[in-house]
């Protein structure tokens, strides 16, 4: 609410709260916005009722993980002159867009900037640790299980704590007390884990969008990252493995793609839009894309 005036701030208003350069980046064209494919990506977000859920953010992880390595390789692995898209001249910071930068933390446990082609280093170092790790992430076939109530059949509920970079956090859970995973034989900070895991790989995408949109572009790769990322963001919504605060970077696309309707009414996704946003987005570039 404007306090000045008693109107509700315009689409105009927030639009500009969000700092977006005056030469907007090109993704946030709706001509630029499009996917590889049609449909409702949510069908693919929400757990069938029985399975556990612990096994199904196990399996998200690893599916989403899978799908963003290939975008990470393409701007961080090495040609043969040593060169690489993602460098510490193009991008001395882990960045997404001017206002929005990522720190590392130090083996002191201190927050560091550091080059965006460090961190992505760092991130796949971190997240493929996590996931081959057993002891997070058991293979153990016997140890699958499945819901046997509503309890496990829906996404788990916000906690409200506050997470940083640090390895997972203890949760000091009471003796006898159940958790996410529990049953399938994951470990009590599990969900925390995986918390940490999807915030890692937003603050990748959101690199990605910021600094190397225009390089995936020119591979003809951009419909593929906005069909995966599209995805995640329903996925970690639905899932509750993001919080709405974690997706400030990347939130004039997701109000775009409210509009555009890649995120079906009544999804957290489409929650989290801001409609009024988006549909001038949409009207900035001259109206819908068309397919």
């Amino acid at each position: 609410m404007d306090q000045s005036s008693g109107l509700a701030p315009s689409a105009e208003d927030i639009l500009a709260s969000y700092h977006i350069p005056s030469v907007k980046p090109l993704w946030l064209n709706a001509n630029y916005a499009k996917h590889i494919v049609k449909g409702n990506f949510l069908t693919l977000s929400a757990k069938p009722k029985t399975v556990e859920m612990g096994e199904w953010v196990a399996h998200q992880v690893v599916d989403h993980w899978r799908m963003l390595i290939t975008f990470i390789r393409l701007v961080h692995d090495k040609e043969e002159d040593g060169s690489s898209i993602c460098n510490s001249r193009k991008c001395p910071k882990m960045s997404a867009g001017m206002n929005h930068s990522f720190t590392w933390l130090s083996s002191r446990l201190i927050p560091v900037e550091i080059p965006a082609y460090e961190y992505l280093t760092l991130v796949q170092r971190y997240i493929s640790g996590k996931i081959d790790d057993s002891n997070i992430f058991p293979t153990d076939p016997a140890g699958v299980s499945y819901a046997e109530n509503a309890a496990f059949s829906s996404p788990a509920p916000e906690t409200g704590r506050q997470w940083d970079d640090t390895p997972e956090q203890a949760l000091n859970e009471k003796p006898g007390q159940d958790w996410i995973g529990k049953r399938s034989g994951f470990p009590q900070n599990f969900l925390e884990t995986c918390q940490t895991i999807f915030r890692q790989m937003f603050r990748v995408y959101a690199h990605l969008y910021w600094s190397h949109f225009e390089d995936m572009f020119s591979l003809n790769l951009e419909k593929s990252m906005n069909s995966c990322f599209s995805h995640f963001i329903l996925t970690a919504t639905t899932l509750n493995l993001l919080k709405k605060a974690d997706l400030e970077p990347m939130q004039p696309l997701i109000d775009l793609w409210a509009a555009l309707g890649t995120f079906p009414p009544g999804s957290k996704a489409y929650e989290n839009a801001n409609l009024q946003v988006g549909r001038l987005l949409v009207q900035k570039a001259g109206g819908p894309p068309s397919n």
